[in-house]
């Protein structure tokens, strides 16, 4: 066992409020940190995380049994192994790509356009509670085919769900509550996949529900259980990618502008942005047997949790980690969606995030909408910035300014 370090705790007030501040020193003093009121390690190093998330025989995903299952009502695509986790996978990434990414992208725009218009005339908006958030929500019910005037109330559900995973230590109350969101979108889906069976359309319920496996059809369970996947993977990180995007350029003026006069660098600086701010940090496993590492031994049957965003800024692999640079030689924007990323912002190995596509073209329709529209964008005269979140981290709100834009015919009748 490693001892945890006197004074120190990832779980603190004082990690919460800058994690990355303490990852230099994670990295070289404590690379396999202990908690022990949790019981769990946490390994910083980019080499040390990439061997967790790669070696499957190794580390598995038995924590999330208990991470996820209970409000996700069934197993999610990284539980799975072999015959099952290829032949569902592929169904989910159809869902994705090709054709469906296609089709996406103009319902990524449409959605985009609709949330944005009534700000454009004030100058003014809130990028993750105006525009981020709903966004992110209304997309995803288009991929799943959901109604949006529900967006609301599965929003509600889906923070639920998003919290019980992301949340080290929940307290009764708030697991009961986690608990009964689960319960009520699970009531919500399952009219809607019945009628899908008896009558599907081209969205990615009625893909489940017209699926096989082994010759037979997909239970309810098995696809309520893909379904939450999809929600919490689609829409938990992409608000926050599209704000940190957005913060690092305002922050960076001469790398705005480049991206303003040249779209096509808009991949780097997503690319650069989920490398220095991942929005998902940390990615839970199960370490399988005793583990030594060159901070210490991972005993066999403890949780081990990888440091994304520690990793990512890792000096022995990326140069000026604590930079952001979208022209950084070491990032590789070819690769940086793909399973060969340097970054380790989408996992890696078998369980690599399946939306990575989907991801990028939906951060890049509307980066490559907004950035037109908000012409001279600043952060909002008096707002202070403030990230929050251990497992997920992302701006609490971003306040931006810009030029007012009158409405136009056009969008008027948007």
């Amino acid at each position: 066992m490693v001892p945890a370090e006197s004074g120190f705790s990832i779980l603190s007030d004082d990690f919460a409020a800058d994690p990355y501040r303490h990852f230099p020193r994670l990295r070289e003093q404590l690379p396999v940190h202990y908690e022990p009121s949790i019981n769990s390690y946490f390994v910083s190093r980019h080499h040390d995380v990439k061997r967790v998330l790669t070696d499957h025989e190794g580390f598995s995903t038995e924590t999330l049994q208990e991470r996820a299952e209970p409000v996700m009502r069934g197993p999610v695509l990284a539980q799975m192994t072999g015959a099952e986790h290829t032949a569902k996978r592929k169904i989910v990434v159809r869902g994705f790509t090709g054709q469906a990414l296609h089709d996406q992208v103009r319902a990524i725009h449409a959605n985009a356009a609709e949330l944005i218009a009534p700000f454009l005339p004030q100058g003014r908006v809130d990028l993750v509670n105006d525009f981020g958030k709903p966004f992110a929500v209304h997309v995803t019910l288009d991929v799943l085919g959901l109604d949006k005037a529900d967006s609301r109330q599965i929003a509600a559900w889906h923070s639920g769900i998003a919290e019980f995973i992301t949340t080290i230590a929940l307290t009764p109350e708030r697991r009961r509550h986690c608990m009964t969101c689960a319960e009520e979108l699970e009531a919500y889906l399952v009219p809607i996949i019945e009628q899908r069976r008896r009558r599907p359309g081209d969205d990615l319920i009625s893909m489940l529900c017209t699926a096989e496996f082994d010759g037979i059809a997909m239970s309810n369970r098995e696809i309520i259980a893909l379904v939450n996947n999809v929600l919490v993977a689609a829409a938990e990180p992409a608000d926050k990618t599209l704000a940190l995007l957005f913060k690092h350029l305002i922050d960076h003026p001469a790398q705005l502008a480049e991206v303003r006069r040249d779209p096509a660098l808009l991949p780097a600086a997503i690319a650069e942005t989920l490398r220095y701010t991942p929005p998902v940090q940390l990615i839970p496993r199960q370490a399988e047997r005793d583990a030594v590492f060159a901070g210490g031994t991972v005993p066999a049957g403890a949780t081990v949790f990888c440091m994304i965003g520690a990793a990512n800024r890792d000096p022995e692999v990326f140069a000026a980690p604590d930079a952001f640079d979208m022209h950084r030689p070491d990032l590789g924007t070819a690769r940086a969606f793909t399973a060969a990323a340097q970054h380790l912002a989408f996992g890696a190995g078998l369980h690599q995030c399946v939306g990575t596509a989907f991801a990028r073209a939906e951060i890049e329709t509307v980066a490559a909408m907004l950035l037109p529209l908000l012409d001279e964008v600043r952060f909002s005269e008096g707002f202070r910035y403030l990230e929050a979140g251990l497992y997920t981290r992302g701006p609490v709100s971003l306040s931006l300014d810009f030029t007012p834009v009158p409405p136009s015919p056009s969008r008027r009748r948007q």
